[in-house]
């Protein structure tokens, strides 16, 4: 798709609702484009054509965080088998930078937004909770390529940051009290003062160019 096609796709409303200039956009459609192989919409399968993607511990997770229907606004549970450009945009608005000129009020905003991402990506059942299974899933899954960590040696892992969770969340437990899981609000508590910037990045799709929140 030439670049008059790709420029065609850029509208204001696109602008607005994303927070990407004209410019960014049409680069982010030639990624779009890339990876369809020239069709309208993206499919999980098209995800195999991003190298960086094939290392990542976690990139079905990253894949499933594309297509999750709490992270595109279309749904409270479940996942499209399919997006098209726009949805695709929606996605990528998460991993933009904050500016150093936003105010308090917006940085807050911002910030929030991408770990209510992350959040979702660890809460694989859509319940509104990171269970400790799920937890544990997460650690094993980012320590599968270290082969001098074992399997039950990633659960501890787990286990214990679970644990600090729960302190953190709960304060001092009762002997026979169970915690849960993590619910957002605890999320946002664990988070505090955590820089969330280098935790959420697409290198894989080059967003160097890309805009800061605002």
């Amino acid at each position: 798709m030439g670049l008059s096609q790709s420029r065609s796709m850029v509208t204001p409303e696109l602008m607005q609702k994303t927070g990407f200039t004209a410019e960014q956009i049409e680069h982010l459609h030639r990624r779009f484009i890339y990876l369809t192989g020239d069709k309208p919409v993206l499919s999980k399968k098209d995800f195999e054509k991003v190298p960086d993607l094939k290392q990542n511990p976690i990139r079905d997770k990253i894949k499933n965080a594309f297509f999750d229907k709490r992270n595109l606004g279309t749904g409270s549970r479940g996942y499209e088998s399919e997006i098209n450009f726009e949805q695709f945009l929606i996605i990528m608005s998460y991993f933009r930078p904050m500016g150093g000129r936003l105010d308090e009020e917006n940085i807050s905003s911002c910030r929030k937004d991408k770990l209510r991402f992350l959040f979702n990506m660890y809460d694989t059942d859509n319940d509104s909770k990171i269970t400790l299974e799920e937890y544990r899933n997460v650690v094993e899954e980012l320590l599968s390529g270290n082969l001098h960590i074992e399997k039950e040696t990633a659960r501890s892992i787990a286990d214990g940051a679970m644990m600090e969770a729960a302190s953190i969340c709960v304060g001092q437990m009762e002997p026979n009290q169970i915690y849960e899981g993590i619910t957002f609000e605890d999320f946002l508590k664990i988070w505090e003062g955590i820089d969330i910037e280098t935790k959420m990045h697409v290198r894989f799709l080059n967003m160097e160019t890309i805009p800061s929140c605002h």
